[in-house]
């Protein structure tokens, strides 16, 4: 270790700079001697450092959407090639390098801070040994030997001995248990960074070597950092946990308001994007507009959390535009009442059903339609009466017309009249 932090010792000067005008301004407040001076010098160091890497993140996160739009090839590449590993490799490097873009991007920012954590090493490795480096003259590095972090100095490890901690004015215990508490908070922040990244910001419908890669680094990494921390000193150890939280929450910020698409960060980004343009009609920040123009670019190819969104917003009378605005929809817009007032939001006309028909005009076949006036249902129902008061008589009669043979009611041959002239003799009846 020492051997690789000596190879960014270039750095050394710009990083011991730094932490001396920190400790300027905290030594001034809880004294120049104490660990919180130090302590804070180091994570405000660590802060200043992922501000000025906040770039690189910004391209992080753009190669890493590139990645998620070639997932529909990679998928046809898979089904293509599923027999033949080799041609699919091929053939995946290949679309990388068409789309510019590399799944090994989403370790920039790990590969742009490892010089400062290896120049910050050599600083604190050489106030442990009593060495004078960049800027920490001899006065500071008499104060930094007495700075104690929860007891533990900031030059002390895990491996240290009993003398080495005794000469730095600590016991081993407390370096023993203050280093291991580090270590696992550092290997757990780690951990749930990559595991959240696996299980709520990744599309589980597609396959790709990329989420291969970054399901291994969820377990590899949390056993590196713990195997490297028994040989970190405390003040590595800070500033590694440090840069670990900070990780942790950006990562759970652009997982919240840029999700994955597919993913089930990516339901729940649009539900509550749902509850909001359905309350207020209306897309209201920039970021989401530019969430809702990818989804209506999209068309058909929308997943089914998009199209649930989008299905959503139609029923409460909105649509989604090109621009990413939300505006009412033209059906809702011109459905008015008869007196000339809009109706609710989301409701629909109701259908008028038919007036029902009295039992004359059932039998008549003079079926009335359901619009008319007053006039007519009045005349259609004298009518009615009329045919009801007619004389007994004339009912029988109408009756035994409809007997009759060749009538319509009854035949020929219902009659037991053979139709060749002979009648068909009739049989017993029974007693």
């Amino acid at each position: 270790m020492d051997t690789i932090a000596s190879l960014f010792s270039f750095i050394t000067w710009p990083v011991s700079w730094v932490i001396v005008q920190f400790h300027t301004v905290y030594g001034a407040i809880f004294g120049p001697d104490t660990g919180w001076a130090w302590g804070l010098s180091i994570v405000s160091l660590v802060i200043l450092i992922r501000i000025c890497l906040i770039p690189l993140f910004v391209k992080q996160i753009k190669a890493t959407r590139a990645m998620q739009t070639l997932q529909p090839e990679m998928k046809k590449i898979q089904e293509r090639y599923k027999n033949d590993k080799q041609r699919q490799s091929e053939e995946m490097m290949k679309l990388y390098k068409e789309a510019g873009t590399n799944p090994l991007s989403s370790c920039l920012p790990i590969l742009a801070q490892s010089p400062f954590f290896f120049a910050l090493y050599h600083v604190l490795n050489g106030i442990a040994s009593g060495t004078k480096i960049g800027y920490i003259n001899a006065d500071l590095l008499a104060s930094a030997r007495k700075a104690h972090i929860f007891g533990a100095p900031l030059a002390a490890k895990f491996l240290d001995g009993a003398d080495t901690v005794q000469k730095l004015g600590a016991s081993l215990t407390d370096v023993r248990v203050v280093t291991a508490v580090m270590i696992v908070l550092m290997s757990a922040s780690q951990f749930y960074t990559q595991r959240q990244l696996m299980t709520k910001n990744v599309d589980t419908t597609v396959k790709t070597p990329f989420m291969q890669q970054q399901k291994m680094l969820m377990y590899v990494f949390p056993i590196m950092f713990a195997f490297f921390g028994i040989r970190f000193p405390v003040g590595v150890l800070i500033y590694w946990l440090t840069t670990n939280v900070w990780t942790m929450g950006q990562q759970m910020y652009v997982i919240r308001n840029n999700p994955t698409p597919g993913s089930k960060a990516q339901a729940a980004y649009l539900e509550r994007l749902t509850k909001h343009v359905t309350h207020h009609g209306k897309v209201s920040r920039r970021s989401e507009k530019a969430i809702v123009k990818a989804i209506v670019a999209k068309g058909r190819e929308r997943n089914e959390f998009e199209r649930k969104f989008i299905n959503a917003l139609n029923k409460a009378g909105l649509a989604a535009q090109a621009d990413g605005t939300v505006t009412k929809s033209v059906a809702q817009a011109e459905t008015q009442t008869e007196d000339g007032t809009a109706t609710a939001a989301g409701t629909t006309a109701r259908r008028q059903q038919p007036k029902r028909q009295t039992k004359a005009q059932r039998q008549s076949g003079a079926a009335k339609p359901a619009g008319d006036s007053p006039e007519s249902e009045k005349s259609d129902q004298d009518e009615s009466q009329e045919k009801s008061d007619q004389p007994q008589d004339s009912k029988l009669a109408a009756a035994r017309q409809a007997s009759k043979p060749g009538t319509g009611a009854r035949s020929k041959a219902q009659s037991g009249q053979r139709k060749g002239g002979s009648q068909r003799p009739k049989s017993p009846s029974k007693k």
